[in-house]
């Protein structure tokens, strides 16, 4: 059984026992957490939404915040001597999936 959930912007394909990282969700390390948006579900048939599911939630208890690896982004104009070199680390929540609610 599996689930294509939205949080953060972007699509999740989820089943029970998943350890995914989504965007940092505010929520303390231990806690549980309900994704509500399901956009499809398969169990033994496919239920697609149009386009949520109603009445389906994914539960995920929370395992902690992190840091993803650092991104460069480098700035350059030639001839002009300009040159920018700035980093980025996106935050995320890491969660563990544990029931889907169909």
């Amino acid at each position: 059984m599996y689930a294509v959930i939205a949080t953060g912007g972007k699509q999740y394909k989820v089943s029970e026992g998943d350890i995914i990282r989504v965007e940092k969700l505010g929520v303390e390390a231990g806690q549980t957490y309900t994704f509500d948006q399901v956009l499809a579900v398969n169990d033994t048939e496919m239920k697609v939404g149009t386009p949520l599911i109603e009445g389906a939630t994914v539960e995920a208890s929370v395992i902690g915040d992190g840091k993803a690896k650092k991104v460069i982004v480098y700035k350059y104009k030639r001839k002009s001597g300009y040159h920018k070199k700035n980093g980025h680390r996106q935050q995320y929540t890491e969660v563990k999936i544990e029931k889907i609610h169909a």
